[in-house]
């Protein structure tokens, strides 16, 4: 008897793999390129030297196939990892230094005496290319999406409660691959689910789930929580799906826990889900203090110019002093002075009062769209967060962070829940999860859980993409006032 097969992978999927593969290719040949030509110029490219004689144009040709071939082994370009997150720059990386380090071993074993610089230069070369050329392509997938391509058609299965947390979560996250179609109950009974403004539409009961997604053409099945029948039910129903090209994804209400904290581990068949508790302490915060230093050492004699030029405009704008201290709270509760541009007029405290009145905020914040107490030159700096750039000394002292939580007021924590002082458990930051999802827009709850989120999941991957989107939120502006 003749057995049907499903296709393999996502449609959406495996076109967008064949383009990464495409100009994986190009990246990876004209970033090799450009380290030979560097290293020899055009005209006269020698043989190597060693026990093994070749033409440095095979010697290159062997460096792009042994690039590409490890991108694929690891997974590069996985439907799981592209498109959101840092996994998918993180392991382009990792493949690049382990591609290097097989060349390395092969070179030396065989004694093929290539140069140095050539060697040296194309690994750099060839993985800001590599990243580079992904964050593109990610910025063009993301358009796609906007306009409903390149996502999967979804069918989520569970109980009312379920599918619909599901369905909010999926549509509140910016960028997710899902398109849900349909939700799938145990009884089947009503025309829609509803959550929020979404409105879904329900096309099958328990028991006909897998031709429900043959009919629609979905290619994601979503199991939300527990339903009824358990382990076996999930189990008959990944049968079913053998014979569509559908594949089944478990959700658990574990949320706010980033990808890298949680583990599988399989013991006789049971899937246990292990999550890692965070840690405050150790070498990954040891690196992360390096990079702080490091970095406002650089900013900081970098942009000397550039703090004097705006110190001066501040002077002349309005009378009071350049620089405006204001006490706030640091890791575990001890409070520091930040130092930023004055951007208000010198009785802004004094003026406070009367103004609580016209408070857009919410929670213990306290923010105006047009508040009267900037200066014509403050509103500039507060645009374009150049108000905060005196905080790259609090960074240097070891005060605050290059990424962390927003540094609060010692009154505003004062009158925290409990589950809020989380946020004092780490360094405040420069910038953060609130700099680059709506900054003065979002509410008070927003803003806690974007913090929270961030003590308990960060990286040192995590803070360089949050760094690099704060560039974009400072040139485009959304949400400052």
């Amino acid at each position: 008897m003749a057995v049907d097969t499903p296709s393999s992978g996502l449609i959406w999927a495996r076109r967008y793999r064949t383009k990464l593969r495409l100009t994986d290719v190009a990246v990876i040949v004209l970033a090799v390129g450009v380290a030979l030509v560097f290293r020899f110029g055009v005209a006269d490219i020698p043989a190597v030297p060693g026990s093994f004689s070749a033409n440095y144009w095979l010697v290159s040709l062997l460096i792009v196939a042994t690039w590409l071939i490890t991108l694929e082994l690891f997974h590069t370009r996985d439907s799981r990892v592209i498109g959101v997150g840092a996994s998918e720059y993180k392991q382009v990386i990792n493949a690049s230094a382990v591609t290097f380090g097989i060349l390395a071993i092969i070179f030396l074993i065989f004694n093929i005496d290539i140069a140095r610089l050539y060697f040296v230069l194309a690994l750099p070369l060839g993985i800001v290319a590599l990243v580079l050329e992904r964050w593109l392509w990610r910025k063009w997938l993301l358009h796609q999406r906007r306009f409903g391509h390149y996502l999967s058609r979804v069918i989520v299965v569970g109980n009312r409660d379920d599918v619909e947390y599901v369905v909010s979560q999926i549509d509140n996250k910016s960028g997710a691959a899902y398109y849900i179609v349909g939700a799938a109950l145990e009884d089947g009974i009503g025309d829609e689910i509803s959550a929020g403004d979404r409105r879904v539409p329900i096309v099958s009961d328990f028991e006909h789930v897998a031709a429900a997604a043959a009919a629609m053409g979905v290619d994601t099945v979503i199991v939300a929580g527990q339903p009824s029948g358990g382990s076996s039910y999930i189990r008959n129903l990944g049968w079913d799906l053998e014979g569509t090209s559908a594949e089944l994804v478990l959700s658990s209400r574990l949320t706010d826990v980033a990808g890298p904290r949680i583990h599988f581990r399989p013991v006789d068949g049971l899937p246990l889900i292990h999550v890692e508790i965070p840690r405050f302490e150790g070498g990954r915060h040891a690196l992360k203090r390096t990079l702080d230093i490091v970095t406002t050492a650089c900013a900081l004699l970098l942009l000397l110019p550039v703090l004097a030029v705006i110190a001066v405009l501040i002077k002349l704008d309005s009378p009071g002093p350049v620089l405006f201290r204001q006490e706030r709270c640091g890791r575990n509760g001890q409070t520091f002075r930040i130092i930023k541009f004055r951007s208000m007029v010198q009785t802004a405290e004094d003026d406070l009062a009367g103004l609580l009145d016209q408070n857009e905020a919410s929670g213990v914040l306290f923010k105006i769209r047009n508040d009267p107490r900037i200066t014509k030159i403050g509103r500039v700096l507060r645009k374009y967060s150049l108000d905060e750039l005196p905080q790259l000394w609090n960074i240097f002292v070891g005060e605050m962070s290059l990424v962390g939580p927003r540094p609060p007021l010692p009154e505003e924590v004062q009158v925290y829940e409990t589950h809020v002082h989380r946020r004092l458990y780490i360094k405040p930051g420069l910038t953060g999860m609130w700099q680059v999802n709506g900054r003065s827009n979002l509410s008070w709850e927003d803003s806690v859980r974007l913090d929270l989120y961030y003590v308990e999941n960060w990286s040192l991957a995590g803070d360089l993409m949050i760094i690099w989107r704060t560039f974009k939120t400072v040139i485009q502006p959304v949400g400052a006032y």
